[in-house]
């Protein structure tokens, strides 16, 4: 018997570990080439068919597109240029009231850009040293300009002082040169500087229509070089009211704010720039007749409705029903709107007042032309409404009145009609042209009177006065004059059954 070797049994024995090895990777990853059978899958119970709801077929979940992703998506470009900066362009001017295109800043000077200086204003006609205005002989000298405001260079001297580019401050802007002087009073905030700067800014488009519609932008900021966030409000707040009112999305900077962009020493180029300076307006001639600086922006021509924009924004926002912020047909005024009479009282106020007599006289006689002819008549004390109905109460009335004061600041509001008219008191030969002025400047009709004496245009004195008694509280009225003149501008007849 032949001796089996040694190895043959370890060779064996190793086959058939690397035969069940291979079997068994093979039941676990099966191959294209070995036979693989697939899994039973449960069995499920029989269904009834009417017990089955059919499904609609889903509509696959919509997939909102992604966006591409833009680099520096929020960023402004900057202005550059290879040689010279882009020129300044004088879009329109009268004195205190300048346009401005690619004007530039830097280190908190105004910087124009021009090869053709003799296309610029005289400095002084811009802008000022902004102190406040006092008397005094050396008075008008210190508030010229100097380099520290303004400064005209030439392209080269440009590319010199700013390099090879400036951050741009897109959209149109505003920018105020006044000290506080005047701003935190609603008169001069609402009716001389918001007044004339829209009235300004209304110049560059003649497109308003009756409606209140433009194409013309809304400023993108309003700018103060000279005051901080808190100076600008008046002690009934209504300068702020009116402002986010008219402008709901007007970006303010003030003072620290001007600092904080001059001292990052970059040049800033406005694209568009409208600056206003009181005493830049008092140089103009229209000033110096109506000693009213809005009265320089009124030299530019705009629209007869430059103003519809602004006063419906207000009125709307101080929730004006449209019937009285539109107004009627003209055509049937007469059947579909009552007349409204206002007399704004400053009885109690401690200073221009009417005698206490004479108020109750005058308020008698208003009465009777309510009961008279059916017209709505309001005697009003300002501080005793709340702003929102201040403005609606402007926003309805056809004839206002009152003694000199800031509560007639609220004609700015009025609808103008033919019939749209604002009486004034004074005391005997006092003159102001503060009212008058803006008045005749919205397209409607003043009237002053001194006691029982009644004056317009053109027969009106030609300088204000300011008589001892001017701030009084024995202001004396006929209060039947006044009367008679709202009959007759409303056109009010007796025998006319119309108002009964």
């Amino acid at each position: 018997m032949k001796r089996i070797p040694t190895r043959l049994p370890l060779l064996v024995c190793t086959l058939v570990l690397f035969g069940l090895y291979f079997a068994r990777h093979a039941s676990e990853n099966p191959t294209r080439h070995e036979t693989y059978v697939k899994p039973i899958p449960p069995i499920r119970r029989p269904v009834v068919q009417e017990h089955l709801e059919v499904e609609e077929p889903r509509s696959p979940e919509p997939v909102e597109p992604v966006a591409p992703f833009v680099d520096n998506a929020f960023r402004v470009p900057p202005v550059t240029w290879k040689a010279f900066p882009p020129e300044t362009n004088v879009v329109t001017h009268a004195p205190g009231w300048t346009v401005f295109d690619n004007v530039y800043a830097l280190n908190g000077t105004l910087f124009v850009v021009t090869s053709n200086p003799l296309t610029i204003p005289d400095l002084k006609f811009i802008i000022s040293t902004g102190i406040p205005l006092l008397h005094g002989k050396d008075q008008p000298a210190k508030r010229l300009p100097t380099d520290r405001e303004i400064r005209v260079i030439t392209p080269m001297q440009a590319s010199s002082l700013f390099g090879d580019s400036a951050v741009r401050l897109s959209g149109p802007s505003w920018l105020v040169n006044d000290p506080n002087q005047y701003i935190p009073h609603y008169y001069h905030w609402a009716a001389e500087l918001f007044l004339g700067l829209w009235r300004a800014y209304a110049s560059l488009a003649l497109d308003f229509t009756p409606d209140g519609r433009t194409s013309l932008p809304p400023p993108s900021r309003l700018i103060f070089t000279r005051i901080s966030p808190n100076e600008w409000r008046d002690p009934a707040l209504l300068n702020p009211w009116m402002t986010r009112a008219a402008f709901p999305s007007l970006s303010m900077e003030f003072e620290d704010d001007w600092t904080d962009r001059s001292q990052t020493h970059r040049p800033y180029m406005f694209e568009r720039l409208l600056v206003a300076d009181r005493s830049a307006a008092e140089h103009g001639e229209s000033f110096k007749k109506t000693w009213r600086t809005a009265s320089q922006a009124f030299e530019l021509s705009a629209s007869k409705y430059f103003w519809e924009p602004v006063r419906r924004n207000v009125l709307d926002f101080s929730g004006l029903a449209a019937e009285w912020v539109n107004g009627p047909n003209p055509g049937a005024l007469h059947r579909r709107q009552q007349f409204v009479v206002t007399y704004i009282s400053r009885q109690g106020w401690g200073r221009r007042e009417l005698l206490q007599e004479h108020h109750e006289r005058l308020v008698h006689e208003l009465m009777k032309l309510k009961n008279q002819f059916g017209i709505e008549v309001n005697v009003a004390e300002m501080d005793k409404l709340t702003r929102a109905q201040q403005f609606q109460l402007a926003g309805r009335t056809t004839i206002m009145m009152g003694v000199h004061g800031n509560g007639l600041t609220a004609l700015l509001w009025m609808r103008p009609t033919p019939q749209s008219t604002v009486i004034e008191f004074f005391c005997p030969e006092g003159l102001a042209f503060d009212y008058e002025y803006t008045t005749r400047a919205l397209g409607m009709v003043h009237y002053g009177v001194w006691n029982d004496e009644i004056f317009t245009r053109p027969n009106v004195p030609q300088w204000p006065n300011y008589p001892e008694d001017f701030q009084g509280t024995d202001i004396p009225l006929n209060g039947g004059v006044v009367a008679e003149l709202v009959k007759h501008r409303l056109g009010l007849d007796e025998n006319d059954d119309t108002y009964r």
